[in-house]
């Protein structure tokens, strides 16, 4: 089975919705700085985009790094490029 992207985006009326779903805590995996970081790219190329809203799904906004990820390789993109 396919994994779902964990980043969606949404442009409507001019306010693009950047939803995070990266369960159980939407921690900032590298899946998740990419899918921010096409959505910031996004907006950015789309002059109709007029502001940009940042949330996620279930009861926790980015509860930190991904464990899953501590101790490999560091994987792009870095935070600070996002």
């Amino acid at each position: 089975m396919a994994q779902q992207d964990p980043v969606s985006t949404s442009l409507s009326d001019g306010l693009l919705l950047v939803t995070i779903s990266n369960p159980p805590v939407n921690a900032l995996s590298s899946g998740v700085r990419v899918g921010l970081l096409r959505a910031v790219e996004l907006a950015g190329a789309d002059a109709s985009v007029r502001a940009v809203v940042i949330g996620s799904e279930g009861r926790t906004f980015i509860a930190g790094a991904d464990i899953s990820e501590f101790g490999k390789p560091p994987v792009p993109p870095g935070l600070s490029e996002v």
